[in-house]
């Protein structure tokens, strides 16, 4: 059995069990020598870029020589490469990725700190522009050699350093960028580029360190790859079991499990172990220890001594075992252990001491603490038992169970020793995982513990420096969400100048990808600079997602268990079109290192200052953060800063906001139907919300509000700022003749001020740092759709029916519009025109500056067993046109637009993360805003005007509310213009109900104007 089954054995569940640590600084001596790495870092600030082991170079010819591959965020493909050879002879005189027709400069000598004078080389291909530079230098019959793009350089330079010198050395990699910071993208990335034992060894290893969103998407490659070992299939789909059940997908959780079951064959109790861990786990997330200690009371298969390990006892190994004890050997070191492949027997041991330490959890969370002590201890012995403890991953698990063990010290009252049991965890995690999220989060548990304790000066400097690291920590935000709880509990009680920059600080840890990234991309996109630079930045942009879409595929395929030969092809050429499409991708990316712009490293964190700076004087920031169970707030304008924490919890928000939308609209029997609205409600979650600083909300004129949790489907302009309007209100009700439906005396949040939406501090600067569109003309306005005749239902059930498009929206808006900007800068296509195909055909659209759909969203599934697929909807076309402008065709739209208005239903909804991955997107999904407004923003719209429920008809409340979005004037911005035009419909008997006016939010820079010349 391989060593995949030593990874298997100890793989890290989130959440297993609580992760504390004091703060320890690793030594040098706890770093293992690179030669015994699957991968190392390349530098330590700047872009993330890695080296991961490459057996299959053609170049190694024997098992001294070592290869890497060198890649690089944003890259898709690999940068270079790096080899240490005993005989150097067969290298070329160039960089291998030159082609034949590259034009070489003369061979320069140069020098690379740590290692002195070496050999450089650059070829150029003429054709294309893309030049290939190489380093080598031989030394003690070894010749080291780094080469690939010469737009990596910085790599080339560091990686070659770092493997002379057999250690990882500090270094700032500042080569192009086209994406923000993501790091679940870049994993999937890695995860395709290594071999299946690698990429298995790289998931646990990453899932061990706290990098959970990385190893989920080792992982999810990993399934897609082999359906026929069922060992690797089997703990594969476990541990996607496990991750669905920490997001909170349980149902999604057991689907996977009980994969896992049936993919296990009779004779494996391993896997069957590690399943039934998983199981428990997932019923502890869940809230039924009960239930989890039942799963693991269940009877286990016995473990047979295997006959490879009777000839191994015996004295005789042959050939093919040689050569699986050598791969072990040299795997397990790379993992940092020191023994040969563990036995069958072996690694049942370390599940079922596992399952022991699990059963001590729950008996810690039931108060049950002198057993979960014993429970504890029993479980540590038998892991030291095996193998001396001397595995790297069984290091990490006793640190768990140290973790833990420090937890019920201190439910018995006895604080030292506890402190002393986080110290010994720490040091286990340190010494093979220095630089890692799990040990942020080990720090961040001990500063809770100090904080429960009364030292809160400690805790307050020990959360201080987790948050300083984890801006050069990937993937730490995830895992100290909830940890941070207390830090922000310390800090807004303080409600000092310094106390609030530091709660700015560590919020920004906890933004979610999404629209939030696509923000930063268009910024990138959009800025002033070089026309080459701008195409050759969207250019690689196109070929990343036609990478995410065709890997999609190619998964898809890979996990038929009987496809058909026209399917085996079809993978087959998936797989061909993704090695050529990462190949130009790399080189886009690293073409674009000679514009200065896209080399420039932004900061990861924005500096609460410079938030203040690009506010104006009457305009205020109010950043909502779901911690837990727990919300907190902070208030930012030009001259001040507060945070606050939210009385009312996550529960008591999301029960609100809940009961407020029923009021708005209902859907019965297919109807939308509305309520009176809940007025009371509204006006306890405003002061929820915004009571601490009530004064301060009635001195501006310009909320941007950054929303989270519960609030991301309600638009706070609908929440009321004084209660008079509501007492007023109750009273008049009481009369029976009384309309319920009048609400002119309501004092809304928006009645007085204008409101944008952002979804991060930095998303919001980025936008309103964008230079306005250069587009031509002002307005195109696209709609009414027309009937689909001549066509049947389709047999796919989960495709839309056609009465979908039986009632197309009524496109008096769009001509108004049109009227407002002038018609020759105007354009409207209705009707047939107004086709999907006609629309993806052209880039025409990009030369508007108001892109303007009057016609149905859709966000939801057609059936409750469908998959949702945001779509906007159109006319039928020609060919193979399916009347729908998808999630992933919007994205492919060429847009330079101010603002896309979206007024259809619904359109602020989200996408699923499937539906993301389809339109070539790696990241976000599954919140509302990462839908429709995100793929328009993808496409190139600075801000969209987007619905959170069905747009009404009566009244002519939304031809109402966009002709006046359009009718203001250029100073009063988008949010103004909206502003106005609902406070119009709220002084309307008729219309005053948020149904008619609050449906409609302004994503981007609502200060913005409308151009209409």
């Amino acid at each position: 059995m391989k060593i995949a089954k030593i990874l298997m054995v100890l793989a890290a569940p989130a959440g297993l069990m609580g992760v504390g640590a004091a703060w320890v600084t690793p030594a040098a001596s706890q770093d293992a020598p690179l030669s015994i790495q699957t991968s190392f870092r390349i530098g330590n600030a700047g872009v993330r870029c890695t080296a991961q082991t490459d057996p299959n170079e053609a170049r190694l010819n024997g098992m001294f020589d070592r290869a890497y591959k060198l890649t690089c965020r944003d890259a898709a493909g690999a940068v270079g490469s790096l080899l240490v050879l005993r005989d150097g002879q067969a290298l070329g005189s160039k960089p291998s990725g030159a082609g034949e027709g590259a034009i070489c400069e003369a061979v320069q000598a140069d020098q690379i700190e740590l290692i002195g004078e070496v050999t450089k080389v650059t070829c150029t291909d003429q054709a294309v522009g893309i030049s290939y530079r190489s380093y080598s230098f031989t030394e003690d019959g070894r010749t080291y050699l780094a080469e690939g793009l010469a737009g990596y350089d910085p790599v080339l330079r560091i990686a070659l350093a770092s493997v002379y010198n057999d250690r990882t050395l500090p270094g700032t990699i500042e080569v192009a960028q086209t994406e923000v910071a993501d790091a679940a993208a870049f994993a999937r990335v890695q995860a395709g580029s290594l071999s299946q034992f690698d990429a298995l060894s790289e998931a646990y290893v990453r899932n061990n360190s706290g990098r959970f969103a990385e190893s989920g998407q080792f992982f999810e490659n990993l399934a897609g790859r082999d359906q026929q070992n069922s060992a690797v299939l089997a703990e594969v789909l476990a541990n996607q079991g496990l991750q669905q059940s920490n997001l909170g997908n349980f149902a999604a959780a057991e689907r996977l499990f009980n994969e896992a079951d049936n993919a296990l064959t009779r004779s494996d109790g391993v896997a069957q172990r590690l399943i039934r861990n998983y199981r428990a786990i997932s019923l502890i997330n869940q809230r039924f220890p009960d239930a989890a200690l039942d799963i693991l009371g269940q009877e286990m298969r016995t473990i047979e001594q295997e006959t490879q390990e009777i000839s191994i006892r015996d004295g005789f190994i042959d050939n093919p075992l040689a050569t699986q004890i050598n791969r072990e050997n040299i795997a397990l070191q790379r993992l940092g252990g020191v023994e040969l492949g563990l036995a069958s027997l072996e690694r049942a041991e370390l599940l079922d001491a596992q399952a022991d330490a699990i059963a001590g959890s729950i008996a810690r969370q039931q108060n049950d603490l002198i057993k979960a002590a014993e429970l504890l201890r029993k479980a540590d012995s038998r892991i030291a038992a095996v193998r001396d403890g001397r595995v790297a991953s069984a290091r990490w698990l006793r640190s768990e169970i140290a973790i833990e063990r420090a937890l019920v010290a201190e439910g018995l009252g006895q604080y030292e020793l506890a402190v002393r049991a986080y110290d010994v965890a720490a040091t286990a995690i340190a010494r093979d995982y220095p630089q890692s999220p799990v040990l942020l989060a080990a720090i961040a548990r001990k500063a809770g513990f100090l904080e429960r304790i009364g030292r809160t000066a400690e805790a307050r400097a020990l959360f201080g420096q987790v948050v300083d690291r984890s801006s050069t920590t990937s993937d730490a935000g995830a895992g100290l969400q909830n940890l941070l709880e207390p830090y922000f509990a310390l800090l807004a009680k303080d409600g000092s100048a310094a106390a609030t920059a530091e709660f700015f600080g560590a919020s920004q840890l906890l933004q979610r990808p999404g629209v939030a990234q696509t923000q930063a991309i268009l910024a990138r996109q959009m800025s002033e600079g070089n026309d080459e630079a701008s195409a050759l930045f969207r250019l690689s942009l196109n070929r990343s997602r036609e990478i995410a879409r065709t890997q999609a595929r190619a998964d898809r395929l890979a996990a038929l268990t009987e496809p058909t030969q026209l399917q085996v092809e079809g993978l087959a050429a998936a797989n061909d079109t993704l090695n050529y499409l990462r190949a130009e991708q790399t080189k886009l990316v690293s073409k674009l290192s000679d514009y200065p712009r896209f080399r420039a490293l932004s900061p990861t964190r924005l500096e609460l200052a410079e938030l203040q700076d690009e506010l104006r004087a009457d305009e205020a920031y109010y950043k909502m953060m779901v911690v837990g169970q727990d919300i907190y707030a902070l208030w930012v304008t030009r001259d001040a800063a507060r945070s606050f924490k939210v009385e009312a919890g996550l529960r008591e928000v999301d029960n609100a906001v809940a009961f407020i939308r029923d009021s708005i609209v209902v859907y019965e029997s297919g109807q939308t139907v509305t309520y009176p609205y809940d007025v009371e409600r509204a006006r306890a979650l405003y002061l929820s919300l915004f009571g601490p600083i009530e004064a301060e909300v009635a001195k501006v004129k310009h909320v941007i509000f950054e929303p989270d949790g519960p609030m991301l489907q309600l638009p706070p302009q609908a929440l009321i700022a004084s209660q008079e309007g509501v007492d007023a209100y109750l009273e008049r009700t009481q009369d029976v003749r009384a309309d319920p439906y009048d609400y002119r005396e309501i004092d809304w949040l928006a009645k007085t001020r204008d409101v944008t939406i952002a979804v991060s501090p930095r998303g919001f600067l980025d936008v309103r740092r964008i230079a306005p569109s250069r587009a031509q003309k002002a307005y195109v306005g696209l709609g009414s759709n027309a009937l689909p005749t001549g066509r049947s239902e389709s047999s796919d059930p989960c495709d839309w029916t056609l009465s979908t498009w039986r009632d197309p929206i009524d496109p008096g808006e769009l001509f108004f519009a049109a009227d407002k900007f002038g018609k020759e800068n105007s354009k409207v296509a209705v009707g047939e025109e107004f086709s999907d195909t006609a629309l993806l055909s052209s880039d025409e659209l990009s030369n508007y500056r108001v892109v303007h759909f009057a016609t149905h969203g859709l966000v939801t599934a057609p059936k409750p067993n469908c998959p949702a697929r945001p779509a906007l909807v159109t006319s039928f076309g020609t060919g193979e046109s399916d009347g729908l402008l998808s999630f992933k065709e919007i994205f492919d739209l060429r847009l330079d637009a101010d603002v896309v208005i979206l007024s259809a239903c619904d359109t602020a909804g989200m996408a699923t993360s499937a539906a993301s991955r389809d339109a070539g997107v790696v990241g976000g999904g599954n919140y509302a805003l990462d839908g429709l407004v995100r793929a328009f923003v993808g496409a190139g719209a600075r801000a969209v005007v987007a619905s959170h429920w069905p747009v009404p008809d009566d009244y002519d409340a939304t031809q109402r509310l966009i002709q006046g979005l359009l009718s203001g004037a250029p100073e009063d911005g988008l949010s103004g213009s909206l502003g106005t035009a609902q406070r119009e419909l709220m002084a309307d008997a008729q219309t005053s109900h948020p149904f008619y006016w609050a449906a409609f939010i302004v994503l981007g820079d609502g200060k913005k104007p409308v151009q209409a010349n």
